[in-house]
């Protein structure tokens, strides 16, 4: 297993989010990863995480589910993996007191790489499908509860996240209500939705 931090646009370390990398085994038959492993996950967090939930989600080219996050008293962590095409997965760091606060990092997640994105508590995160379809599978510290549930529009400008656009191919970012009625991050510091 292959654990890595990513960085910042702005060249910040950001601490908490990692990209992890199984490594898969295969010949001419096919292959075999082992896609979760507690012991190997807690040594590479550095602390025993319990799972509350695994979910599923299946979207088709151009959808884009986010920026979602939870605050107290049920905050959320997930380990995110894409197990049928590619996404585009990015956390954004929301703890006022870190010196990344507000940046954000970024993965693409495949089918192929079965690369997976750990997002701590105190990140939003959200993902852009790649593929004519794909589907996400995650883990989540802490169940869904919809009274601390909050989302950041995904195109805030002070935000300035790069999602790839030019990879849907013509095809129009699509969006549930929800997220395109989302706030921007400056009315998320004002209402004190963040961590």
């Amino acid at each position: 297993m292959q654990v890595e931090q990513l960085q910042s646009p702005q060249g910040s370390t950001v601490d908490g989010p990692l990209l992890i990398t199984p490594q898969a085994f295969g010949d001419d038959r096919g292959w075999f990863f082992e896609s979760w492993n507690q012991r190997k996950f807690d040594e590479a967090v550095g602390a025993p995480v319990l799972f509350s939930q695994d979910n599923h989600s299946r979207s088709v080219r151009g959808v884009l589910r986010g920026l979602h996050y939870q605050l107290a008293p049920e905050p959320q962590a997930k380990l995110v993996r894409a197990s049928l095409g590619a996404i585009f997965d990015v956390a954004i760091d929301l703890r006022q007191s870190s010196s990344t606060f507000g940046q954000w990092v970024g993965a693409e997640l495949t089918a192929d790489n079965k690369a997976q994105l750990w997002i701590p508590e105190g990140f939003a995160h959200g993902f852009l499908t790649l593929s004519d379809v794909a589907e996400v599978q995650y883990k989540a510290r802490g169940f869904w509860n919809k009274g601390c549930e909050r989302a950041i529009v995904w195109n805030d400008p002070d935000l300035a996240i790069a999602w790839p656009l030019q990879r849907l191919e013509g095809v129009e970012v699509s969006l549930s209500g929800k997220d395109a009625e989302a706030a921007g991050f400056h009315g998320a510091i004002k209402a004190g939705d963040i961590f």
